[in-house]
């Protein structure tokens, strides 16, 4: 057999480097890879780099828990508004990226509320948040516009509480709709310093992932409000309220989420993240 030519040599080179380099069938079962992107070469001599001037990608769609229904769309704020009066700021940042919404002061230290645009009455509420340490959000419940609400509290930063069924906007939860304000109580000691939230008694921040996606639950329900929370699939507080204390006795109202206002409560710089935001309507006589 004569020996293969110089040319026949590297033309079989070739055509093995083409085979090894060509595309393979991913294994079966196995989703295909992503495309690449395209190539170009930004100056002679260089190698070609890939080109991401074109690159569009999907955000990924919500995971929502079975029988709960999608309240955020992961691409705008649709069936959301801000609040014009709401008590902590009426020109917050709430803006939708990757399929997640975030939310921060402006200007500092002037926070706001963003609103349901439906009223919901008893329900269960779950959502995908991620804060970044020492920025104080909440959960409004039959919330007004100017903020005058029952409130699960996300405190995220030292001394705070993740989950706590409270008051916001004046009144006092557990006092009756005509009780005199409580006297005024001393300050409160100020709590130690912390450096997260797993130096905390609190049963919402033990349950926390700090730089993580963290899962709330929230159950209300009853014209007298009964409060459930879970965060992480824990139970952290399970309340209800002495009477009804909501604006004018309502029993069904909007939801908000909400930017803390001032300085203290707020670290420049800082963020808010939700995502995954659901709701699964339960019946008028659920309590």
């Amino acid at each position: 057999m004569r020996p293969l030519s110089k040319l026949a040599l590297a033309c079989a080179a070739a055509v093995s480097l083409h085979a090894s380099q060509a595309p393979q069938a991913p294994p079966v079962g196995q989703a295909p890879a992503a495309p690449a992107p395209p190539t170009i070469l930004l100056a002679p001599g260089l190698r070609e780099v890939p080109d991401y001037r074109n690159v569009n990608a999907d955000p990924p769609p919500p995971l929502i828990p079975a029988g709960f229904t999608s309240i955020f769309n992961g691409k705008d704020l649709t069936g959301w508004h801000i609040s014009k009066t709401a008590r902590h700021g009426v020109n917050p940042d709430y803006h939708v990226a990757h399929g997640i919404i975030l939310g921060t002061q402006r200007p500092l230290g002037s926070g706001g509320l963003l609103v349901t645009d439906k009223k919901y009455r008893n329900f269960e509420l779950s959502m995908e948040v991620k804060p970044d340490w020492g920025n104080d959000s909440g959960v409004f419940i039959r919330t007004t516009e100017t903020g005058l609400a029952y409130q699960i509290t996300m405190d995220y930063l030292p001394g705070g509480s993740m989950g706590r069924f409270i008051s916001e906007g004046g009144f006092q939860f557990g006092a009756g709709r005509g009780a005199a304000p409580a006297a005024a109580a001393a300050p409160a000691p100020a709590p130690p310093p912390q450096t997260g939230p797993g130096e905390s008694s609190d049963p919402g921040m033990k349950a926390w992932k700090r730089e993580d996606w963290n899962t709330v639950r929230i159950r209300v329900a009853g014209d007298v409000p009964h409060a459930t929370v879970w965060i992480n699939g824990q139970q952290v507080s399970d309340a209800t309220d002495t009477e009804n204390h909501a604006f004018n006795g309502m029993v069904e109202g909007p939801i908000a989420i909400q930017i803390h206002g001032g300085t203290v409560r707020w670290q420049p710089g800082g963020f808010w993240r939700w995502r995954n935001l659901a709701i699964k309507e339960l019946g008028a006589d659920a309590k």
